[in-house]
């Protein structure tokens, strides 16, 4: 474990500790969300995955309450993630970082020794299939960012969950029209600017890097951007479609029941 790494594990650690002091759980057995001071607000999330997750992780090797904790070294000391259930239920799982990090504007993202974020959101799709209790196809996934203004957490997080009925619809219309070029479409009632990536997984491909090279300005603009990335099965093979815009936030593309592969509600 490299030396800022170990830095975070203690600080962390500290705090957990402090928290305890002044009667604060750390997490509820068993439970899928997390005890937190009544004034977390707009900082739960970066609390709960540095004060519980990560020191549940390091000393009982135990993610609670998240789904599961991952650190590992690095160059950058960067590397670190969790998954957690999203508080309002639903086959719904957030990927945020161990580090502090803002949202879609933060410029870590762009850096090549950060971790690819979106990669590791796919790998944790089993979760969905699990909680439907059947495997859910990659077409009927979804991975979004929110613009800065409509996110209600400031640590850097990403949606894992299927897509609306309507909207897997569309992609799969537009599927064979969507190319390696950024083009508008018109998906879920908004117009957006998708590209396809071909491939099983998204190790080789950034979304964040592909949304900066969308226009000259967007590098500089990125909060002001919504980042989506749909599983798709192209006739050529697996891949997927990236959406961005600065309409309608990517977020509501996406749907916790998880109905489009029989998730019922």
């Amino acid at each position: 474990m490299n030396a800022k790494l170990r830095t975070i594990l203690l600080t962390v650690a500290a705090s957990a500790a402090a928290f305890s002091a002044a009667g604060i759980g750390i997490h509820s057995p068993g439970g899928k969300s997390a005890d937190l001071p009544p004034d977390a607000g707009r900082d739960a999330l970066r609390q709960i995955v540095q004060n519980q997750c990560v020191v549940d992780w390091s000393q009982n090797h135990d993610p609670a309450p998240c789904e599961r904790v991952f650190l590992a070294d690095s160059k950058t000391d960067n590397s670190g993630y969790a998954v957690l259930a999203d508080r309002k239920g639903g086959a719904h799982y957030l990927l945020i970082p161990v580090q502090t990090m803002r949202g879609i504007e933060s410029g870590e993202l762009l850096d090549p020794d950060t971790p690819n974020y979106f990669a590791e959101a796919w790998h944790a799709r089993d979760l969905l299939s699990k909680f439907v209790g059947h495997d859910v196809p990659r077409a009927a996934i979804g991975l979004a960012v929110n613009k800065a203004q409509s996110r209600s957490q400031d640590q850097f997080h990403i949606h894992i969950e299927c897509l609306r009925q309507d909207v897997f619809d569309s992609l799969r219309t537009l599927a064979d029209r969507v190319t390696e070029v950024w083009s508008p479409v018109s998906v879920g009632g908004s117009t957006y600017e998708a590209l396809r990536i071909t491939g099983e997984g998204l190790d080789g491909a950034n979304p964040f890097e592909l949304l900066a090279n969308l226009k000259p300005e967007a590098r500089h603009h990125l909060g002001d951007y919504t980042l989506v990335v749909a599983g798709m099965q192209f006739k050529s093979g697996p891949g997927f479609i990236v959406l961005t815009g600065t309409g309608q936030t990517g977020e509501l593309l996406l749907d916790s029941s998880c109905a489009v592969a029989g998730g019922g509600g």
